[in-house]
C-alpha cells in the first residue's frame, strides 16, 4: 500500500502561512525566522508593537543586502520578503533578521540604550567656574580717586582710607580688584599732596616780609 509522504500543517494565517520547510529538513523543525509568534518566547516588551510601513522597508532593505551578499539564496529571500510585508509586530520583523547582520533595521532590545554610540556623541559641556566678586571697597577707593580731579581733590582722604582697608581684605580674602585699590590710593595721594603743597605756598607767602 502506498503511503503518502506526510505534511507538516502550516499556519493558516499571519505572515508565517504557506511556508514549507525546505527540501532534507526534518518535518517540524522550522528555522527561527519561520516560526509563529507563539512557539518563540518574547524578546522584550517591544517586540508585540505594531510594526509601520517604513520599518517594512527597513527590513527588507537587510534582506536585499544579505541576498545581494549571498548570504540568503533566491526561495529563502523570496518567503523572507513576503513574510516581511505581511508582519504586523516589531517581533515578527526581528525574527527575519535574527540570524543576519546588523542592518538599517534595529531590532528591539531588551534594555534601552543610546541610538548614536558614545564615540559619535558631543564631549559633555564643562561650565567654567564663578568668577570671584571683586572687591567692593577697591572699586569704591578708585571711583574716589577719579573723583578728586572734579572736585578738586575733596575725595582725596576718603580714596586713601577706603584704598587701604580694601587692600587689607584683598590679602585676607583672595579676591580680586588690587589694581582698582591702587589706583585709588594714587590719586587720593596725589590730591592730599597737592593740597599740602598748596598749604605749605600759602604759609611761605603769609611769612615772608613784605616788600619795602
Amino acid at each position: 500500500m502506498a503511503v503518502e509522504p506526510w505534511e507538516m500543517k502550516q499556519p493558516s494565517d499571519g505572515p508565517f502561512a504557506g511556508h514549507r520547510p525546505p527540501v532534507g529538513q526534518a518535518p517540524g523543525h522550522l528555522p527561527s525566522w519561520q516560526q509563529p509568534p507563539a512557539a518563540q518566547p518574547a524578546v522584550s516588551a517591544q517586540s508585540g508593537m505594531r510594526a509601520a510601513h517604513t520599518d517594512r522597508e527597513r527590513t527588507v532593505d537587510v534582506l536585499k543586502a544579505a541576498y545581494a551578499e549571498g548570504r540568503l539564496d533566491p526561495e529563502e529571500y523570496a518567503q523572507r520578503f513576503d513574510a516581511a510585508n505581511r508582519a504586523k509586530t516589531y517581533g515578527e520583523l526581528s525574527r527575519l533578521v535574527a540570524d543576519l547582520p546588523a542592518g538599517p533595521f534595529v531590532a528591539p532590545s531588551a534594555a534601552p540604550g543610546p541610538v548614536v554610540p558614545p564615540t559619535f556623541l558631543p564631549p559633555p559641556a564643562f561650565l567654567a567656574p564663578p568668577r570671584p566678586r571683586t572687591n567692593p571697597l577697591a572699586v569704591t577707593s578708585m571711583v574716589l580717586g577719579l573723583l578728586t580731579i572734579p572736585t578738586m581733590g575733596a575725595t582725596g582722604v576718603p580714596a586713601v582710607v577706603t584704598g587701604h582697608v580694601a587692600r587689607a581684605q584683598l590679602r585676607s580674602r583672595d579676591e580680586p580688584g588690587d589694581g582698582m585699590a591702587t589706583v585709588g590710593l594714587v590719586l587720593g595721594w596725589l590730591s592730599i599732596a597737592a593740597w599740602a603743597l598748596l598749604f605749605l605756598a600759602i604759609l611761605i607767602a603769609g611769612s615772608s616780609p613784605s616788600a619795602g
